[in-house]
């Protein structure tokens, strides 16, 4: 089975070569596409120097356009499913089996690697743990299926995730709106335990000052997906 490892990566020349030597240090079968989203330093040339394919973005279309780029080349390419792991060095690759597990065994659709149901939990900020409980309770109830961590970017996605999102994938918050549009589709939908670390380097895109601003934000666009025509 043909697995293709999607890193979208934003001005991650800090971190992104610890992630691919974690990636091929633990999961030397996937083969490695980092998706270079518009970086204005040097992500692009280190990820190239180290052999793997890189994809140049002409500019930073966030975190949804990254990740849709690397869904259209994963089926130009023929892969059997694609993994998300972010660029900044806080998903594990010796976490990756957890995850590809359900979709080997079941053959689920998504499966998203859960930072709150591995052994000891995860804590953040305040903020963020409320934030976290919130969205869990709406998507949760949404879907008629308890998910823990609907931000979660580090997922699998089998090939007939893959041909529907690529053409069906929301841009603004993609992880969460994701889980609402793939429910839609009938997609299965099912969560393994991941253990998750701080980011390497660099900075979180969302600070905690915008926590609320995100919030409010997020809801309404999980309002709109849920209004929104699924072919």
């Amino acid at each position: 089975m043909k697995i293709l490892v999607i890193v979208p990566a934003y001005n991650e020349e800090g971190c992104i070569k610890g992630v691919i030597e974690d990636l091929r240090s633990h999961f030397p079968a996937g083969d490695i596409v980092v998706i270079n989203d518009g970086s204005e330093d040097n992500t692009s040339d280190i990820a190239g120097s180290l052999g793997v394919r890189v994809i140049d973005l002409p500019y930073n279309l966030g975190i949804g356009g990254a990740v849709q780029a690397g869904f259209l080349y994963a089926l130009q390419e023929g892969y059997d499913a694609a993994l998300q792991f972010d660029g900044d060095g806080q998903h594990h690759a010796d976490q990756i089996e957890k995850i590809l597990k359900p979709w080997r065994s079941q053959g689920v659709d998504l499966v998203i690697g859960s930072r709150f149901l591995a052994e000891g939990g995860f804590t953040s900020s305040v903020p963020r743990r409320i934030g976290a409980k919130v969205l869990s309770f709406v998507v949760s109830t949404i879907i008629r299926q308890n998910i823990t961590d609907t931000t979660s970017g580090f997922r699998v996605y089998s090939r007939k995730t893959l041909e529907f999102f690529s053409s069906v994938y929301p841009e603004d918050y993609p992880e969460v709106e994701a889980l609402i549009l793939a429910h839609k589709k009938g997609l299965g939908i099912m969560e393994a335990p991941s253990e998750i670390g701080p980011r390497t380097g660099g900075r979180s895109s969302i600070t905690i000052s915008g926590a609320v601003y995100y919030m409010v934000k997020v809801l309404l666009a999980i309002f709109v997906d849920l209004i929104k025509r699924i072919d």
